[in-house]
């Protein structure tokens, strides 16, 4: 709908220009500004429906084929149109069909129409460059990994093979879909599917810290539909491990809570601090909430809010996110969200 408006806004201004050099100020009519634009109207919204039915076949051929078979299909459009006007302008005034004229007509337009095509594909090109940054950008975002957490993950391994290895099988599974997820192209997931990645990250990391690491699950209502975007939960909680209770001698609880409020989802993550603020760790911690910030403007732009503060003796993490970023038309396909069995409560 806006592509339309932005057409016929076009055309009316395309025709105030014409109606202006030809009459100027002085001779200016309304009434001829009205049957120019209805002339240019006739040209560009029938153009426009013929390359939107070729679209299909146009954005299989080379660039410069499409550019081509383009601007001769408006051009047979423009010609059959200043035609038709021609010829009814005949009728009316009993007098000659004007050749010259629709020959002058004709190649105005093809210089017009070869300008707003030029002008259409340079926007095109910028368009998908900015996409191809854009997708690049959340890539790398999405994709970093930190090595301490490798390095651990692998000497916990290390030592289970020979001890437990039904732990260590676990282990590899759970490092896989941790990786998988990390790899896979950036996408918004089903929240219950980015739960679950989370939860098996925690358990990677508890094999190192035991007991000192507990978590706290509370899974709202109405989750169902809910999308966020992959390694959304991940980078969070290994902050709030990092930061947090690997700091801390005695280890401390991890609550996450996830809600629906005003239609929004609303993502909240705390963790304790240690008694002892080291600079180097709140710069680290500080480096991961930029990137995830960064990652929710490129997906969300400013429709999202996003928070980090301290809160007492913790640290404290709020996002709230659009419930499902579509288009109102398509649906939201998120399978029911599950229950962790690690001391998740569902609220009323």
């Amino acid at each position: 709908m806006t592509s339309l408006a932005a057409l016929v806004l076009m055309g009316e201004l395309l025709a105030l220009v014409l109606v202006l050099a030809l009459d100027g100020l002085r001779e200016f009519s309304w009434q001829r500004l009205g049957l120019v634009s209805l002339v240019i109207q006739w040209v560009i919204l029938p153009s426009a429906g013929v390359l939107c039915h070729l679209r299909p076949h146009l954005t299989k051929m080379p660039h410069k084929f499409a550019g081509g078979v383009s601007f001769i299909a408006v051009l047979l459009v423009m010609m059959l149109v200043m035609g038709v006007q021609r010829y009814l302008q005949a009728v009316l005034l009993q007098s000659n069909f004007d050749g010259w004229g629709f020959a002058t007509d004709c190649l105005l337009g093809a210089i017009c129409a070869g300008v707003v095509l030029r002008y259409a594909y340079l926007q095109q090109q910028l368009y998908n460059q900015q996409q191809a940054e854009l997708g690049a950008r959340i890539e790398a975002l999405q994709s970093r990994i930190r090595p301490h957490f490798l390095f651990n993950s692998m000497n916990s391994l290390a030592s289970l093979i020979a001890v437990d290895p039904d732990r260590a099988e676990r282990l590899v599974e759970d490092l896989c879909a941790l990786f998988r997820a990390s790899l896979a192209d950036p996408k918004l997931v089903p929240l219950h599917q980015e739960v679950t990645l989370a939860q098996r990250y925690l358990e990677i990391e508890a094999l190192r810290l035991g007991e000192r690491l507990r978590q706290n699950w509370l899974l709202g209502k109405g989750l169902e539909q809910a999308l966020l975007p992959s390694m959304l939960l991940q980078p969070l909680l290994e902050n709030a491990v990092l930061h947090g209770v690997a700091q801390i001698r005695e280890g401390g609880e991890i609550r996450v809570q996830l809600s629906v409020e005003a239609g929004s989802l609303r993502v909240a993550i705390d963790n304790p601090l240690p008694l002892q603020t080291v600079r180097p760790a709140r710069e680290g911690n500080g480096m991961a909430v930029e990137n995830i910030r960064q990652r929710l403007i490129a997906y969300y732009g400013d429709r999202f809010k996003f928070t980090a503060r301290r809160d007492g003796g913790r640290y404290r993490v709020t996002l709230q996110l659009p419930l499902c970023p579509q288009e109102p038309a398509q649906q939201c396909n998120a399978g029911a969200v599950v229950n962790s069995n690690r001391h998740a409560e569902v609220m009323e």
